[in-house]
């Protein structure tokens, strides 16, 4: 068996054409939606997500900036950003890049942030509200690993998901999205990591697996069902070389996989973007 790939590319162009006509409507009655990044450090990875992040707002029309903070500024500095985005109006929604340097409090920074223009959907009240399966911007790896599912047809209601790792954005928010009730949901959800004994005989079990923990090739064929949908949702940098949770092997076992580039960082920044028009249309009187 070969399994079919889930590329991110055409589900992310789907998503960002629907935000492309809403941003078009927005300015046809005076309001351009706004997404702002800080990133703090000078790491190259970090320094490329948040050079795509504006690329694809220019594409589809946002206003975009971007406020660097040296490595070496301290959590005052970082604050002082985020208080100065809140401030500002023509700033939708924002977002901090991720991983911070060493010496930096990121639960602290996050919860400084206006949730309203939280662009992530990781603020403690935005993921209440997940919770609770009411309105407010959501995760956007996660949001966009249900979008795959959906655009190429695989089954979620009723499906056995095991997501490997509980991490609060991914591996957490994705189980409560495939087990909420509605459209991308409904799912038995079955959440694992390093304390459960026996990993594999969850994952074996699966109809979706997906890799949330960061590890490289941690998901394995040995770990996979025949037939298997599996998505690699958590990645590695070694140097220039991006590495995901799924060992390509498992294409050899699994029905659907994600490709090694193109699974869902397209799909992430799409989300992102969602988000960012979505709190510009709160604006709308």
């Amino acid at each position: 068996m070969a399994a079919e790939l889930l590329a991110g590319g055409p589900v992310a162009d789907a998503v960002l054409g629907e935000v492309a006509e809403r941003v078009e409507r927005l300015k046809a009655v005076g309001i351009t939606p706004g997404l702002a990044t800080i990133l703090v450090g000078d790491d190259p990875a970090s320094a490329g997500y948040v050079r795509r992040k504006h690329e694809t707002c220019a594409e589809v029309g946002l206003s975009s900036i971007n406020l660097e903070i040296p490595a070496d500024a301290g959590q005052a500095a970082l604050e002082a950003a985020i208080d100065e985005l809140n401030a500002n109006p023509e700033v939708d929604a924002y977002l901090i890049q991720l991983p911070l340097p060493d010496g930096f409090d990121f639960a602290a920074a996050l919860a400084r942030v206006d949730p309203a223009k939280d662009a992530d959907g990781l603020h403690p009240t935005n993921l209440g509200r997940l919770v609770l399966q009411e309105p407010g911007p959501v995760p956007c790896t996660p949001a966009g690993i249900q979008a795959m599912l959906d655009h190429y047809g695989v089954e979620i209601a009723g499906a056995h998901v095991v997501v490997v790792g509980r991490g609060p954005t991914l591996g957490r928010p994705l189980a409560l999205m495939l087990s909420n009730r509605g459209g991308g949901g409904d799912a038995a959800v079955t959440v694992v990591h390093s304390r459960v004994p026996d990993l594999a005989d969850h994952t074996r079990r699966a109809d979706i697996v997906v890799g949330a923990v960061g590890v490289p090739g941690f998901v394995t064929p040995e770990m996979v069902r025949p037939g298997a949908v599996v998505i690699s949702g958590g990645i590695t940098w070694e140097g220039r070389k991006l590495l995901p949770d799924v060992n390509e092997s498992v294409g050899e076992v699994a029905s659907w996989i994600t490709p090694r580039l193109g699974g869902v960082g397209p799909t992430t920044v799409a989300m992102l973007l969602r988000n960012t028009v979505a709190a510009a249309e709160s604006r709308q009187v």
